[in-house]
């Protein structure tokens, strides 16, 4: 279990829980077994971090392509675990985060976990997100 604590962004439980409707490329079966691996290994109790938007956007995308029952009960496996830190987001939060987006040609929630990472001294990202690659100090972790 790692002893650093990482920013978990919303993309890691996407690929772990989305149900294909179509054959998955090779390299698509790969970042689908690491993000099983990562949410497995939070199971265990590997403590995460994340946020009130990053948990929406999860909950947004899962809701939208598997039965309601079964991604709101992935939400309360998510948020009901003591492990998993869930950081809240204030309108300044926002517009910092936007502001970094625009600054660094990213999305605005890669930039905002950015930000929120910095805030809580946070450097490790789990994503599979490439925006994160071209933040300053920020590592990605996609296994």
């Amino acid at each position: 279990m790692t002893l650093v604590r990482r920013f978990v962004d919303a993309s890691v439980f996407v690929h772990a829980y989305l149900r294909p409707r179509r054959p998955l490329k090779p390299h698509e079966r790969t970042i689908k077994r690491h993000a099983k691996a990562i949410v497995a290994r939070i199971a265990r109790g590997e403590s995460v971090v994340t946020s009130a938007v990053h948990f929406s956007e999860v909950a947004n995308l899962l809701e939208g392509w598997i039965a309601l029952a079964d991604a709101q009960a992935i939400e309360r496996g998510l948020v009901g675990r003591d492990n998993v830190e869930v950081l809240p987001v204030a309108r300044s939060d926002l517009l910092e985060g936007l502001s970094a987006a625009m600054d660094l040609g990213v999305g605005t929630t890669d930039a905002l976990a950015a930000v929120l990472m910095e805030r809580n001294g946070l450097s490790e990202v789990y994503s599979f997100d490439r925006d994160f690659d071209r933040v300053p100090g920020l590592k990605r972790i996609s296994r």
